[in-house]
This record gives C-alpha cells, structure tokens and sequence, in this order.
C-alpha cells in the first residue's frame, strides 16, 4: 500500500507553509513600516471593494427607475387631476354663457312686455327647432292651456318673430317671420318714412346678414336707412303697430324696375330662446 505521504510531499507542504507565514509576516512588518495594510488584507479589501461595486451598479439603476417609475406615475395621476379640473371649468363656462345669455333674453322680453300695454301676453320658451326648418319655425312650450290660438302674434327681443301656426294642449309651432317658402303666409308690414308710409310684405331673407326683404316695391316715396318697419295690420291676422325692425338699405331689383327694401329685424331671427304671445288686445270684444 503507498504512503499516504511521501517525504517530496511533506517537504513541500513545509516549504509552502513556511512561504506564507513569510509572507503573512513580512507583510505585516511592511505595513509597520509603511502605514499601509497588509497584502493579503489589502487584496481582501480590494476584492470586496470590486463586488461591492458590481452589487451597486444594478442596485442604483434598479433604484433610479423605481423612483422615474414612482414620478411618473405621480404625474400621470396629476394630468389626469388637471384634465378633469379643465373639464369642469369648460362646462362651468359654457354653463355661465347659458345663463348670461338667458338673463339678456329675459330682459329684453322684459322691456318688451312694458311696450305691450295694449295687449295681454304669455311668455314661453323655445323648446325645439330643427336644423332643416330653423328658418321657417320654432317650437314654445305654451299651448291651448295658456289660453293660445292660432295666428297670434309672436315677439322676441324688441320685435315681433312670426305667429302661431299650430296649437296644440301643452306646446305650439310658431312660423317664423322669416319663413319664404311657396305656402308661407307673408307678413303686412309699412315703412314709416319722413315722406309717408310705404306698404307691402315680406318676401324674401338674406341669412347670412339676417335681414327681411320688402320686394317689389314700386312706391316714388323716399326711403333711407333708419326708417322704422311695423306690422300693417292687412293681413287681417296680425294687428298692425307691432316693431318688424329698421331699414338696412334700399337696392333695386334684378329689372331695375322695382325697390328691394333690407331690413334689419328687431330680434335676433338666429337666435330665439324666450318669447311672448300677444294673446289679444285689452279691451277687445
């Protein structure tokens, strides 16, 4: 059986031995003398210097993007915060215009019922008016209840808008005055001019400058922008005196041989939210 050591093996062993406790002590010597730590120590720290900055690298990245994540996450919540804030003051001002706007109609149909000393009235409110007859008619929320009839006039602003066309037990249609089409009632309306009175109807409007027109006229009396429109009362519906609005301009017509009368209505025709029905004159049988 060999030797678990051979003498070669054991002399080995000791010269090793003897190498490291050389160096263990020289190092030790050397840092006495020189303040610095021993080697083995130094190549110790060393190592654990290098791992530990190898373990930092991916910790402090890893830290860096948790806190970018957390950030943005704070942010993201913040914009959305903001987004809603901005939301509710776009609906709070619109919801200001609405009311802003209301209160002016309400106003002016406040004045307008003080004109309306000769008649009773009843005040409604626009309820529905369709994109393809905006120009032709509107729909109040007073009907045979509130005691209206068809044909009675209908005023907004400082003037009147149309008539009553159709009533029924809760609501009503109000053709407008506006209203050019082929069965349209046209309205009876005078010209006050320094010269006389001018009569005739509606028949026409220009919508991009919201203004009635008076045509064939053929009258030699002066006209000029200014003078004041009424209602004539010939239609036998619509009583006369009620204010259409004033002359815009006065134009000839396509022939040349007729006058083209612009007139620019009392109330705005675009934009008609609160009204009042003259339901008879007071005193009337």
């Amino acid at each position: 059986m060999r030797k678990l050591f051979s003498s070669r093996t054991v002399v080995t062993i000791i010269i090793a031995f003897i190498v490291i406790v050389g160096l263990i002590t020289g190092s030790n010597w050397l840092s006495k003398r020189t303040n610095t730590p021993p080697f083995v120590q130094r190549f110790s720290n060393d190592l654990a210097g290098g791992v530990s900055r190898l373990i930092s690298v991916p910790t402090t990245a890893i830290g860096r993007t948790a806190n970018s994540i957390g950030n943005l996450l704070d942010t993201f919540e913040e914009n959305q915060i903001l987004k809603a804030k901005i939301d509710q003051f776009a609906q709070d001002k619109v919801r200001l215009q609405t009311v802003e706007e209301e209160n002016r109609s309400l106003k002016k149909q406040l004045g307008l019922q003080a004109t309306l000393t000769d008649f009773k009235t009843v005040s409604a409110v626009t309820i529905s008016r369709s994109p393809t007859t905006w120009q032709s008619q509107l729909v109040i929320n007073q009907g045979i209840k509130a005691g209206l009839k068809k044909g009675m006039p209908v005023l907004s602003g400082a003037g009147i808008i149309g008539r009553i066309s159709e009533v029924n037990t809760t609501n009503s249609k109000v053709a407008l005055i506006s209203d050019t089409s082929e069965d349209a009632n046209r309205f009876a309306i005078t010209i006050k001019g320094n010269s006389g009175e001018i009569n005739g109807i509606i028949t026409g409007f220009n919508r991009e400058k919201n203004q009635l027109i008076m045509g064939q006229v053929t009258s030699d009396n002066t006209i000029k922008a200014g003078d004041l429109v009424e209602t004539s009362g010939l239609g036998g519906v619509i009583p006369s005196g009620l204010f259409v609005g004033k002359v815009a301009r006065v134009t000839k017509d396509d022939y040349g041989l007729s006058k083209r009368i612009y007139i620019e209505p009392a109330a705005d025709l675009g934009n008609i939210t609160t009204v009042v029905v003259a339901v008879s004159e007071i005193g009337a049988k």
